[in-house]
């Protein structure tokens, strides 16, 4: 989810958009209520659906839908509560329509919940808990539908829909942070728009939906953006489209890396546990403290091995059974839901053949609609329009990728890496360089600072000597340098201490003015780009937009890696490390697309803990390196500014 600014817990917010409107989108004119019909239909001119429904006068609907899991171990299947709007003529007028559901655990707010303490006392070895302050990785606020979907998408003929996650708000069950229960609980609202699961009415009384077409599509952002993927790797039938923002496409991935503990960007301490306590809101506050004492046991963060808990909160490994189409969207900045969430998805939807489409944005943990407004609604729109609605409107047939530059303009590709992605290997050299020639062998050797030093310290001033870093980089680049895919570091390393991680930097040298995670509002420019309903606060069908945020900096950290060297054989199960001896240390960083200019200097750099993500164990561990041994290798493409 978007965080507020100024505050530490992310939040949906009301989407920004624009003043001037343009041939894209239509003005609030275009938005009258139709006059009654006896049978209403969608109106499809241009390839696309038109604006002719009212969202005043749409009809409000919430429902709790029975599900498949029984999750609170109560005995009575665990329900969910659907929140619906939709056109006043498929009351009126027989009109059958699609549906846009979005999923959250955060409808009803959350909960103050401490993290896990992440500074250890022992050497590798379970440690005594420390409670402290911080907030869960991703939220979102009680608003009924904030954002954009009623005012833009309902009037164009589809119903919109809010579901509570399980153990949250109005539903049943227990919070369990990506576990089955909850893949379950909101495929069980495809399902009753299918006619395949029982509803009720608040009242008690079986309803059903008579007015849905039966397809459906899923979109959010951050766990709103997860749920999407959890559900359409059921293979459940009427979900046709979903569109993934930010989303986790495995959970270890989220909270976990290559064995080690690793935190969500800003949210060190965070875990599963931590999560599913914050997200806890449904009446009953006791059922479920059974289910999130599992949790804090199962997950395991004395060794961050893979295990079935995290094997039940993977996605992947069931994407040959989507049915729908998925647009993937993500920040090039997010280190929250990290980019490798999103480059496994798509390369997994790639083997699979699933239909797919991409947008890599670079901005960070939000959405991008309000950075791009008539293009992203143009193709959202189309997107579902045509999966569905069944509309041929050419969408399938444009290029695949959608890829944002570091001077804000767009790139489209055919696929991602781009095509003509290469491998670059350089070596690392006992003199401190990078080139393609490894050197002879030496043995240089760094003291753990992590626990009290961050990454953005220990990476400046690359020539000067560092007692807590090795540093290694290229001469002044002599033409651009696109990165464009995942980087990849194999060394010959020892370690002597307490600490069993080793971090890898990939560095960017080079005055520049580069984008953040974050995004400012223009309030100059604001766009009326659907409908409102008059009278209530926050449904004006209008936004601002949005631009980037910028640093200018000597350096920027463009990608980073972990490993737990304990996992060096295996994430699923720990070998013993002797101290001092040698072992062959291979680590992916997380996938980028990155243009390093002409006359920069890149870098890598190595240290072991890393303040604002891994596990902090005592200070002083002696981490040693061959170089000319050593190696990174970057995925690289022609690259063009």
């Amino acid at each position: 989810m978007v965080r507020s600014p100024g505050k530490r817990r992310r939040r949906v917010r009301g989407l920004a958009v624009v003043c001037a409107l343009t041939a894209a989108l239509a003005a609030p004119s275009a938005y009258a209520a139709q006059p009654p019909q006896s049978h209403a239909e969608l109106t499809v001119t241009g390839r696309e659906t038109q604006p002719v429904f009212s969202r005043a006068d749409a009809v409000y609907q919430q429902v709790d839908i029975r599900t498949e899991a029984d999750s609170d171990g109560d005995g009575t299947r665990d329900t969910v509560r659907m929140r619906i709007l939709r056109p006043r003529e498929t009351d009126t007028a027989g009109l059958k329509v699609a549906t846009i559901v979005e999923a959250s655990p955060y409808w009803a707010g959350g909960n103050d919940v401490p993290n896990h303490g992440v500074d250890l006392d022992e050497d590798g070895l379970p440690a005594k808990r420390q409670q402290g302050a911080g907030k869960p990785g991703l939220t979102g606020p009680a608003v009924a539908y904030s954002g954009y979907y009623d005012n833009y998408f309902l009037p164009r003929g589809y119903a919109v829909a809010q579901v509570d996650s399980l153990g949250t708000g109005g539903s049943t069950g227990c919070p369990t942070s990506g576990g089955r229960n909850e893949t379950l609980g909101a495929k069980a609202a495809i399902d009753w728009l299918n006619g395949r699961a029982k509803g009720w009415d608040l009242d008690g009384r079986p309803v059903e939906a008579g007015w849905s077409t039966g397809n459906a599509a899923m979109m959010g952002i951050s766990y709103n953006g997860t749920l999407p993927t959890a559900v359409a790797s059921t293979g459940v039938e009427g979900l046709k489209a979903i569109v993934p923002i930010s989303g986790i496409s495995s959970w270890y991935d989220y909270y976990r890396a290559n064995g080690g503990v690793v935190a969500p960007g800003t949210f060190q301490g965070e875990d599963t546990d931590v999560l599913a306590k914050y997200v806890y809101s449904r009446a009953d506050r006791e059922v479920c403290k059974p289910v999130l004492a599992a949790l804090e046991r199962d997950q395991d963060r004395v060794t961050g091995d893979w295990s079935p808990y995290w094997a039940e909160r993977d996605y992947l490994k069931d994407v040959r059974k989507i049915k729908a189409g998925v647009f993937v969207v993500h920040g090039l900045n997010d280190w929250n839901v990290k980019t490798k969430n999103a480059g496994q998805l798509w390369e997994a939807l790639k083997k699979n053949h699933v239909p797919r489409k991409l947008w890599l944005h670079q901005a960070g943990h939000t959405n991008p609609m309000p950075l791009r407004m008539e293009e992203w609604l143009r193709q959202v729109h189309h997107w579902f329009d045509h999966y569905l609605y069944g509309i041929g409107n050419g969408i399938t047939k444009e290029p695949q990728v959608d890829v944002e530059q570091a001077d804000f303009s767009w790139r489209q590709q055919r696929d991602w890496p781009a095509p003509g992605t290469r491998d670059t290997t350089l070596r690392l050299r006992a003199d401190g360089s990078l080139g393609r020639s490894p050197g002879p062998a030496t043995v240089q050797s760094l003291t753990d600072a992590g626990r009290t030093v961050p990454a953005e310290q220990l990476v400046t001033s690359p020539d000067a000597a560092n007692p807590n870093r090795l540093a290694y980089t290229t001469g002044p680049l002599d033409r651009d340098v696109r990165l464009n895919g995942v980087p990849e570091v194999d060394v010959r390393s020892s370690l002597s201490g307490t600490s069993p991680y080793v971090t890898a930097l990939l560095v960017d040298y080079g005055k520049d003015t580069r984008a953040t995670s974050g995004t400012v509002t223009d309030t100059t420019q604001q766009v009326c780009y659907g409908e409102g309903v008059p009278g209530l606060p926050g449904e004006t069908g209008c936004a601002y937009r949005t631009r980037h945020a910028t640093q200018s900096a000597d350096f920027k950290i463009v990608t980073r890696g972990w490993l737990d060297a304990r996992n060096r054989d295996s994430y699923a199960r720990q070998s013993k490390v002797v101290e001092g001896r040698e072992y062959r240390l291979r680590w992916d960083l997380q996938p980028q697309d990155y243009v390093f200019k002409a006359g920069h200097r890149l870098g890598l750099v190595l240290i072991s803990t890393d303040y604002d993500y891994t596990l902090r164990y005592p200070a002083g561990t002696t981490m040693t390196v061959r170089a000319g041994v050593g190696s990174v290798t970057l995925p690289t493409a022609p690259a063009t500014r």
